[in-house]
C-alpha cells in the first residue's frame, strides 16, 4: 500500500509549500517546525491503520467503550534529517519506545554509497514498526536501515513514512522487502537527479534543519 498525503486537499498543503519554497525553507526553526507539524499528521493517518482493543472507561456520569491503541508502535528514525519528522509522531505516540539509525550519503559522479555508523533500537519481533525518513530517493539507505533493524526480530508491519518520495526509490522498496510493510508519504515527485537527488524536493533536509555538515 502506498498513502499520498498530496492526493487530497488539506492545511498540511501549506507546510509542504513551505518546506519547498527556497526562502521561506531558510528559516529552519520553522523548517523544523512544518516538519514536525507534517509529522503529526501523517502520525494521525497512520494511526488508523494500527490494531486496537476496545476498553471502558468511568466518566463522572457512567461508563463509555472507546477504541484505543492494542500496544504503541515502536518509532524508527534516521539520523540526523529524520529528527523533526520523528518529533510530530513520539507528540502523538508519546509512550512508544524509540529507535535511532545513523546513516550518511558517500557521493561518487555515478553512484551514491550509504554508510551505516549507528543503530540502537529495541527488539521489534511482532510489534507494529513506524519507520520515519524524510526523504525517500533511491531506497538503498532505507533499506539497508531495514535489513539491519530485521536482526533485531521480524515486525508484524512496517510503516515507512517520509516526507517526499521519488518513484525510483518506491520501486526499489517494492523490489527488497520482504516483510509486510506499507510505504506512506506527503508528496511523491517527478525523478532523481545525477546526483541521485529528488527532483524538484527540497533540499537536504538536515541542513535545512540543522545546518550544513562538514
Amino acid at each position: 500500500m502506498v498513502f499520498n498525503l498530496s492526493e487530497q486537499n488539506s492545511i498540511a498543503n501549506q507546510f509542504i509549500l513551505e518546506l519547498r519554497d527556497k526562502k521561506i525553507q531558510q528559516d529552519r526553526m520553522r523548517f523544523r517546525k512544518n516538519m514536525e507539524r507534517l509529522g503529526e499528521i501523517m502520525a494521525y493517518e497512520v494511526s488508523k491503520k494500527l490494531s486496537y482493543t476496545t476498553c471502558i472507561v468511568e466518566t463522572p456520569l457512567g461508563k463509555s467503550r472507546i477504541n484505543v491503541l492494542k500496544q504503541n508502535p515502536i518509532l524508527i528514525t534516521i539520523l540526523r534529517a529524520g529528527l523533526p519528522y520523528f518529533q510530530g509522531f513520539i507528540n502523538f505516540f508519546d509512550q512508544s519506545e524509540s529507535g535511532f539509525v545513523g546513516a550518511y550519503r558517500r557521493e561518487s559522479l555515478h553512484e551514491v554509497n550509504i554508510k551505516l555508523d549507528y543503530i540502537s533500537t529495541p527488539y521489534v519481533d511482532a510489534r507494529e514498526v513506524i519507520m520515519v525518513d524524510p526523504m525517500l530517493a533511491t531506497g538503498k539507505s532505507l533499506m539497508d536501515s531495514v535489513k539491519q533493524l530485521l536482526k533485531r526480530g521480524t515486525p508484524s508491519h512496517l510503516h515507512i513514512v517520509s516526507l517526499v518520495a521519488a518513484p525510483e526509490g518506491i520501486k526499489f522498496l517494492a523490489q527488497h522487502i520482504s516483510v509486510p510493510y506499507s510505504l506512506w508519504t506527503c508528496a511523491i515527485d517527478e525523478h532523481l537527479n545525477e546526483q541521485f537527488y529528488i527532483v524538484p524536493g527540497l533540499g537536504d533536509a538536515g541542513d535545512l534543519s540543522y545546518g550544513p555538515k562538514v
